[in-house]
């Protein structure tokens, strides 16, 4: 029966797929099943070929097995291997280049020969490649085919370099790189003009021919693809859906890449379910999306047809159901992010004491704060609270070359009309000049110049803060050390970034707590942020009082929005807010027209900003509540006591 069940529940998926709880569990066991291969062929004298990937995903795996050799005697000399794919043209020493990587990750840390490693050869002559690339062919062939391929998914679908439009019999060849792939490349390379357009991949059929073939994906980043790849119909759009023919292949993934898989999401449509007050929530908003029904509107045939019949019959009747899902929506809304006094707070998402609150908005760089929430900081001092920001870190990476040099410039020129010397400034930007005219791609900069373009985004977050309605000591620059060390070290300690947010906390003792939320790209800036804070709260939590009554709030960036479901406190905008808050926006001057990081998304960040929150509003209104201006969303962290 448990069998059964597990069938229907996976009814929607098209290959197997392992879920771990996170990728670290994920890895060590792919290590392991690797470790296993490489030993039983060493048992039988033979050779072990493995098919092997580049990028984020299988980071761990080769951590694991550098471990699995160095602490367990797990030797490589039995070890053939063949990488997927290498950007071309590309030098093997170059600071992006596959052969660095797997140098660095894997090869150099074991015992493996290094004339058994074959990774395809970014120098060649491109009208050597078509010649090189049977060579690769046959010497896969020669070996008897690859027993194991470890393989990534990109978010275009590809597997390896295999971009939408890839046969499926397609064979190691010279391809051309999709858009979003070398945008997603772009941070590696300082900026995606400096991506290579072209790589040598295997094709899909040759990764077909594998024994066993195992793709891995980490991460909330990758659930739209994994959804596509796993449950959507085969398609040369989506490469990873060739997958679905093999009988050799499975995918292992963690809990933040399964969240799109109908059991996950949408579970209603393939078990019984628990439902618990928040899956109610949430099946009753998607039930009135799906059929773009107020929520009071919907009827019993609504649910019956649409894969609720349980809840009906468990719960109803339905317009019970609809009418508490629909005061729960609107009990998040509220004009009073910092509580309204005098007021029954029992149905609002804030309290309602103390009167005067003492807020911190924590903002990873020096835009987010007025990008992501600027409406909400706007009210929060117009209320008079006690608002404090936190620039965690200075964004200098953001910011063009040329406009250090302008600010220079300025600065020699102001110098000069008021007759001072300018000497230090003039070698300055001469040696600024240099450097630019020199400078390679991802190369960081010196600490002078940086020091500038962190000084440009101050400057800018000092001027949205003050629109908002802040008073200057309220505030404070971090410059979080994390931030430029990771330019130059590979392994980061966060302990002193921990204790500076600890003593900002300490120095404040807030009532309300504001982070950014976004949490896709776990390497990502606001990750890091949020964690640094999470442990800065939660040693607190430990010996400070205080922190009893210390609420953290969730934002989220301009890329994208909470789920309505997810809403716990939605804060709706006038007009003349909205207008307000995108004059703190343009204050960011440095971020306006063509940021240097912009993303996926071609719009501006004020424009993304008003189109999302717009949304959110045409949502809520949507599922029969007002209709605002816009409304900015927050949910509540749940801290583990």
């Amino acid at each position: 029966m448990l069998k059964l069940n597990l069938l229907e529940e996976t009814r929607y998926e098209k290959v197997p797929v392992k879920i771990y709880s996170d990728d670290t569990s994920a890895s060590i066991e792919v290590a392991r099943r690797v470790a296993g291969l490489i030993k039983s062929k060493q048992a039988n004298n033979e050779t072990a070929v493995l098919g092997l990937a580049t990028g984020a995903s299988p980071v761990k795996v080769y951590k694991e097995l550098v471990r699995l050799h160095k602490e367990e005697g797990l030797s490589f000399k039995n070890v053939v291997t063949f990488n997927l794919d290498e950007y071309y043209p590309i030098q093997p020493d170059a600071e992006q280049s596959y052969v660095r990587f797997m140098k660095e990750q894997l090869f150099d840390h074991v015992d493996i020969d290094i004339s058994n490693v074959n990774i395809p050869d970014g120098t060649l002559k491109q009208e050597d490649i078509a010649a090189y690339c049977l060579a690769y062919e046959q010497k896969i062939n020669n070996y008897g085919g690859i027993d194991l391929q470890v393989l990534g998914i990109g978010r275009t679908g590809h597997i390896g370099f295999n971009e939408p439009g890839s046969a499926p019999n397609s064979g190691t060849r010279l391809v051309t790189l999709n858009d979003l792939t070398r945008r997603d490349a772009s941070k590696d390379f300082g900026g995606k003009e400096n991506v290579p357009k072209k790589a040598i991949t295997m094709g899909i059929g040759t990764i077909f021919k594998a024994k066993e073939i195992i793709l891995l994906a980490w991460n909330g980043k990758k659930a739209p693809i994994i959804k596509k790849a796993v449950e959507g119909p085969i398609s040369n759009e989506v490469p990873a859906t060739f997958l679905q023919m093999s009988n050799n292949v499975e995918f292992i993934i963690d809990e933040d890449a399964a969240v799109e898989l109908t059991r996950f999401d949408i579970p209603w449509l393939v078990k019984d379910c628990k439902w618990t007050d928040s899956l109610i929530k949430k099946a009753v908003v998607w039930l009135s999306k799906t059929l773009d029904k107020p929520i009071l509107k919907l009827t019993e045939a609504d649910y019956n047809n649409n894969g609720m019949a349980q809840l009906a019959t468990d719960f109803g009747p339905v317009y019970n159901i609809n009418i508490n899902v629909f005061n729960k929506l609107q009990h998040t809304i509220t004009g009073w992010p910092g509580g309204k006094f005098n007021a029954d707070d029992s149905q609002r998402p804030e309290r309602a004491l103390p009167q005067v609150k003492r807020s911190i908005v924590f903002s990873p760089h020096p835009d987010d704060d007025v990008i992501s929430m600027g409406g909400t900081f706007i009210r929060l001092a117009d209320q008079g609270h006690e608002v404090h920001v936190a620039y965690q870190t200075s964004g200098n990476t953001a910011v063009w070359d040329e406009d250090a040099l302008r600010y220079v410039e300025f600065a020699m020129d102001f110098g000069q009309a008021q007759r001072q010397d300018t000497a230090y400034l003039t070698n300055l930007y001469a040696t600024m000049n240099e450097f630019f005219r020199n400078k390679k791609p991802n190369q960081s900069d010196p600490k002078e110049i940086r020091t500038i373009k962190g000084l440009i985004r101050k400057g800018e977050a000092i001027a949205g803060a003050r629109l908002s309605g802040l008073r200057d000591e309220n505030i404070h620059f971090m410059d979080l050390p994390f931030y430029d060390r990771g330019k130059f070290e590979k392994v980061v300690s966060y302990e002193d970034d921990v204790t500076q947010t600890m003593d900002l906390l300490q120095q404040v003792k807030p009532h309300q707590i504001f982070a950014a939320g976004d949490f896709a790209d776990p390497h990502g800036t606001h990750k890091v942020c949020f964690e640094i804070i999470l442990e800065a709260l939660t040693r607190l939590r430990k010996t400070e009082q205080w922190t009893a009554d210390c609420w953290l709030w969730l934002y989220r960036g301009a890329w994208h929005e909470f789920e309505i479901h997810e809403i716990e406190m939605a804060v709706p905008l006038s007009p003349q807010e909205v207008e307000r808050k995108r004059l703190a926006i343009f204050k960011h001057q440095s971020q306006k027209d063509l940021p240097v990081f912009p993303g996926d998304d071609a719009r501006e960040f004020w424009v993304r900003a008003e189109d999302r929150t717009r949304e959110t509003a045409r949502l809520y209104n949507a599922l029969g509540l007002a209709e605002y201006e816009a409304i900015e969303a927050f949910v509540k962290w749940k801290f583990e006591d």
